[in-house]
């Protein structure tokens, strides 16, 4: 039996790159579809990297061919054959990948070709774009064109900006380097949507003002995804759900259109943490989807003194894969600690 369409709106998009669990065993993502009650829509696979000299990508710290990715591709294959789009993230934190493709015409070849093998060999829906190192606007078109090129219109291209970059074009407000504004204007038809980073000081989720400020400065609001950490562990700006649901249920109404939602990252998402990640897809099922999909019953309401571990439920800390850290990172707001692409917490 085929996998049931989806709507293409909104959203559900899961970052997953926490892929082992602390005792080395894989952190398992087929919970998403063997669950009742989730319609998640895509899950981006983090994080690519291209690194020196020319063919040398890893996924996080290891080659994808690494024996310990064996569940791990099995896993978004049957995703896959459920109806869920995979994705790669290309980038990240982690510096130097958009950098060597955004040189000379060879050295883009160089660099380029291995990343376009890759994403073949593994079958990948689409590639996230998770610019946060200087590029040319040049460049990422050229970046966005040749995988058009490559891989037709089907495929999907997407990026992940900070929430300040889609409200200003003040560098000081943009890890990208590139205008997002100047890109939507010139190939907005090739991007399927921006997944905005609405955490770690970038943006706010506790009210609709930052959303509401994109759709006004001409950003369509079918193109622009709310991303939020999924853990207070993961980084900071983490919304409690009582009021992200007041935040959700407002976009939908306001917006027939709303993009969706995205969560950083998978292997800890609360209400359930890591005994049960999948539950946060299971409430952004309820208050984004419902209405979409048959739902057999609907996720509770959890407060926030529940969600972040009081009482019985103690918080542990952050463990995550340990791709290396950037030595030299990106300017951000100094009243946090910024975790992603693997990034190990001290």
């Amino acid at each position: 039996m085929p996998p049931i369409p989806q709507p293409p709106t909104p959203r559900i998009v899961i970052y997953y790159q926490t892929q082992h669990n602390q005792d080395g065993t894989p952190c398992s993502i087929l919970p998403i579809i063997t669950q009742p009650d989730i319609a998640v829509t895509h899950v981006n696979l983090a994080a690519i990297h291209l690194n020196d000299p020319p063919g040398h990508i890893t996924l996080n710290d290891h080659v994808p061919s690494d024996p310990r990715y064996v569940t791990l591709w099995a896993e978004l294959r049957i995703l896959q054959a459920a109806g869920i789009k995979v994705l790669g993230m290309l980038g990240g934190a982690a510096k130097g990948s958009f950098t060597r493709l955004d040189l000379d015409e060879a050295t883009f070849e160089a660099y380029y070709l291995p990343l376009r093998n890759l994403i073949r060999e593994r079958g990948l829906d689409g590639l996230d774009l998770d610019v946060e190192e200087p590029m040319t606007l040049a460049g990422i078109i050229r970046l966005i064109d040749r995988l058009k090129s490559d891989f037709g219109e089907s495929f999907i291209i997407t990026l992940a900006p900070v929430a300040a970059a889609l409200m200003s074009d003040r560098p000081e407000h943009n890890l990208s380097g590139f205008s997002y504004e100047a890109l939507e204007v010139m190939r907005g038809r090739q991007i399927g949507w921006y997944n905005t980073q609405f955490y770690c000081g970038w943006g706010d989720l506790s009210k609709t003002d930052g959303f509401d400020f994109m759709v006004a400065r001409g950003y369509p609001a079918d193109k622009i995804v709310i991303g939020m950490v999924t853990n207070p562990g993961n980084g900071s700006g983490w919304v409690p759900f009582e009021v992200l649901q007041e935040v959700l249920i407002t976009l939908k109404v306001r917006y027939p259109g709303f993009g969706g939602v995205m969560g950083w990252e998978y292997f800890n998402s609360l209400p359930g943490d890591r005994a049960r990640p999948w539950e946060w897809a299971a409430f952004m099922t309820k208050n984004v989807r419902s209405g979409l999909l048959p739902l057999a019953t609907a996720a509770p309401i959890v407060s926030a003194s529940a969600a972040i571990g009081t009482g019985q439920q103690k918080q542990q800390p952050l463990i995550v894969d340990d791709d290396p850290k950037a030595k030299d990172d990106a300017p951000i707001p100094k009243d946090f600690e910024y975790f992603t692409d693997g990034s190990v917490e001290d």
